[in-house]
């Protein structure tokens, strides 16, 4: 799978990750006292194609590890595998698999909702098996606990993803991965950029502070079996919980952060992707 890079993936990848970065922060309830949050993996692979989309979700989880202190470097390797890799792959080619069928706009929102769905599940599976191979639970208890919890959040990823892809096919059809190099007359892509960017720090200056603060299906999953205390930061992060030192109000404090961490994305993932394109043999192309 490669990327054909040009001056549309080249900025789309970098409002993807910031997106991401920012879906990630709002966490919402699910029953049981969990909660879950956006991945975007596939939302992400049907924008910019399953290459490009594994490297932006790796750029959200680097700069949530090294600026954040969220998953921790010993983990970051198994975070890109679940999220990066299987969540991204597996459901691209659900998504395709159901799109050989399903047909129209319709299609593409039904589809990758459903793909979300199993995306969120298989990555959930997947890092059940992990933690038995780590020999830190086992897997009669890893397995259903992850897939039934992740079972629940990924309803809400279906329905994130569907209502995402649902307006860019009403305003901005030709930047969907399937129909790349189709040219829409409605709006440059010098706006898509400035709304894009402009909308993942909406999402992480003004929802942030509402983010539900009960724990995600893993760490409830920790927490649960008592292996949370395992982990022990060796430095700290500047941006370590989300939260911008010295400021005392948390609420602005995790807003600040959390638009740190959009702007950190975007760059991070532009620079990748420019260097990318700019290789001998990437012949860069415009739309």
């Amino acid at each position: 799978v490669s990327v054909r890079w040009n001056d549309r993936t080249v900025p789309l990848l970098g409002v993807m990750s910031a997106f991401v970065f920012a879906g990630q922060m709002i966490n919402f309830p699910i029953p049981g006292g969990t909660s879950g949050h956006l991945l975007g993996g596939v939302l992400a692979a049907v924008l910019l194609g399953p290459a490009a989309a594994a490297m932006a979700l790796t750029t959200v989880l680097v700069v949530q590890c090294l600026f954040f202190q969220d998953g921790g470097l010993t983990a970051l390797g198994a975070n890109v595998l679940n999220v990066a890799l299987v969540g991204v792959f597996v459901g691209h080619w659900v998504y395709r698999a159901l799109r050989r069928f399903w047909r129209g706009d319709q299609g593409v929102v039904g589809s990758a909702a459903l793909a979300a769905w199993c995306s969120v599940v298989v990555a959930a599976g997947v890092c059940a098996f992990e933690l038995a191979d780590a020999g830190t639970l086992p897997l009669r208890l890893a397995l259903p606990a992850m897939t039934l919890t992740h079972a629940v959040i990924g309803l809400g990823e279906a329905l994130i993803t569907a209502t995402v892809l649902a307006f860019v096919l009403k305003v901005r059809p030709d930047l969907l991965d399937e129909t790349n190099g189709v040219k829409s007359t409605r709006t440059p892509f010098r706006a898509v950029l400035g709304y894009g960017l402009g909308a993942a720090l909406g999402l992480a200056l003004l929802l942030t502070p509402w983010s539900s603060a009960l724990p995600d299906g893993l760490e409830r999953l920790a927490l649960t079996f008592a292996f949370a205390q395992r982990a022990h930061p060796v430095a700290p992060a500047p941006l370590a919980n989300y939260a911008i030192p010295g400021l005392s109000l948390s609420w602005l404090s995790a807003s600040v952060a959390a638009a740190l961490g959009v702007l950190i994305c975007f760059a991070a993932a532009w620079i990748l992707a420019r260097s990318l394109a700019r290789r001998p043999g990437s012949q860069p192309q415009a739309d």
